[in-house]
């Protein structure tokens, strides 16, 4: 078997292999959106946790494989060993072992998945892009659609019962937002965790939009470089078809 064949199964299997995470991670979004906004118990839902058990299985898989398929094993371990923490089935592991955590621990421990779906996600996102920049700017949308989206469900859950501010989720929603974008908002944290939201989600506005500003100015730049190029070679045609011209003038 040839060099080119094996590197042609070895792309062959890692695509199947994304395109089942990434259908995975789908799944598991909205599998942990539908028991949130509904307040069903996820540890009494045995659907979920058998789902959720057997998509942490496939994460894990397509860690395992990718390492067996890299071409520098150790550097990839290192490089993914946070995603492989994050893949790790704990409430599974908890249930069946019967330890004892409150619920609102439970619910923070359910989100960790998600944390590897928002990763997949900003995979593909940046995959889809056509250069460097443009992908970069692709990933860190990608972040920060699935950190609001995640932050806000998890100060729902937090806040609803007891801030008064958070009647809906979509007040939760407004909260994220309004924290991402370093502006404040009006509903103020209650809880601890709903605290340390406001925090990271702070920090990650911070972060993050200053790359859109470069982003932006990269983009207008080679615009504004394309455009001056094709005028150029406007103006050479222009003077290549006068020099041209001339001759049959005389």
């Amino acid at each position: 078997m040839g060099i080119a064949t094996k590197d042609h199964i070895k792309n062959d299997v890692l695509r199947v292999l994304h395109i089942l995470v990434l259908l995975g991670a789908v799944g598991l979004i909205v599998l942990i959106s539908y028991d949130c906004f509904r307040n069903i118990s996820f540890l009494a839902n045995e659907n979920y946790m058998t789902i959720q058990f057997w998509i942490c299985v496939l994460f894990i898989l397509d860690v395992i494989v990718e390492f067996f398929l890299a071409s520098d094993r150790w550097r990839y371990f290192y490089t993914h060993l946070f995603a492989l923490f994050v893949c790790i089935p704990y409430l599974n592991i908890i249930h069946y072992f019967g330890i004892s955590l409150s619920p609102e621990m439970q619910y923070l421990i359910r989100f960790i998945p998600m944390i590897r779906a928002a990763y997949v996600f900003t995979l593909v996102l940046s995959a889809l892009s056509t250069d460097r920049v443009s992908s970069l700017f692709s990933a860190y949308i990608g972040l920060l659609i699935a950190t609001v989206y995640f932050a806000s469900m998890m100060f729902f859950i937090e806040e609803h019962y007891i801030n008064t501010g958070v009647p809906t989720y979509w007040s939760a929603l407004w909260w994220s937002f309004m924290n991402i974008t370093t502006v404040g908002c009006n509903i103020n944290a209650i809880t601890a965790t709903g605290k340390v939201l406001s925090v990271i989600l702070s920090a990650e506005g911070l972060i993050l939009f200053p790359v859109f500003t470069v982003y932006i100015t990269n983009a207008l730049t080679r615009k504004t470089t394309q455009q001056s190029e094709l005028a150029r070679n406007d103006v050479k045609k222009s003077s290549k078809s006068a020099a041209e011209a001339a001759p049959v003038a005389k």
